[in-house]
């Protein structure tokens, strides 16, 4: 039998990509203080695709050292523009100032994504998108917010690239998923490897 298979966050967006690829998992959010570990790293002078990768690691470590025998899916997503890290903006006042600064200008979307098991990593993988956003007029960004809502506050760029966030940008670059914030197709690709499939899906 395959191994139950865990999703250590409380990301939506995640949740609802592995659910249209017809796996079965739970979710478990890891209780990880990302904020704390961010500055840490930062502090370290670590780089996007690191802070991505280490974030990924330290969910799904922590939630498969209290879940043994399952493998436990890890993800995280940095948004860099011109040296400057962007987080999940906490109001939409955030939010707006977010899309004003990344306006008309090209960034950097890293997602990494981490299976462990029994608290140890067992691969990973990371990807970066390129995503260049139109030069935005303060009445539509503010538009946009109005019919978007608090649930950009839920992004790391402010925006929800499966939904009206499309219409911000004029230009993406890379995997669709992994600006989603999830590399789906490696991730898929080793879970078919470890028995966990369209087999087991059905």
């Amino acid at each position: 039998m395959p191994l139950p298979l865990i999703l250590a966050s409380a990301s939506p967006s995640r949740r609802h990509l592995l659910h249209n690829s017809g796996l079965k998992f739970t979710a478990q959010p890891s209780g990880v203080d990302e904020e704390e570990v961010k500055q840490s790293l930062l502090a370290e002078q670590a780089g996007a695709r690191e802070i991505a990768t280490a974030l990924a690691e330290l969910k799904a470590v922590r939630v498969s050292a209290r879940q043994p025998d399952a493998l436990v899916i890890g993800a995280d997503s940095t948004l860099i523009c011109e040296g400057r890290l962007f987080d999940k903006p906490p109001t939409l006042a955030d939010a707006r100032q977010q899309l004003l600064a990344l306006a008309g200008r090209t960034h950097e979307l890293w997602s990494a994504v981490v299976v462990a098991r029994d608290g140890v990593r067992l691969w990973h993988h990371a990807e970066c998108g390129r995503l260049t956003m139109l030069p935005l007029r303060e009445a539509v960004i503010d538009r946009y917010l109005r019919r978007a809502g608090q649930a950009v506050c839920g992004s790391v760029g402010a925006y929800q690239l499966e939904g009206l966030g499309v219409h911000l940008f004029s230009r993406i670059e890379g995997d669709f998923f992994t600006v989603l914030g999830l590399p789906l197709l490696p991730l898929l690709s080793f879970l078919a490897n470890h028995g966990i499939g369209l087999e087991e899906a059905a």
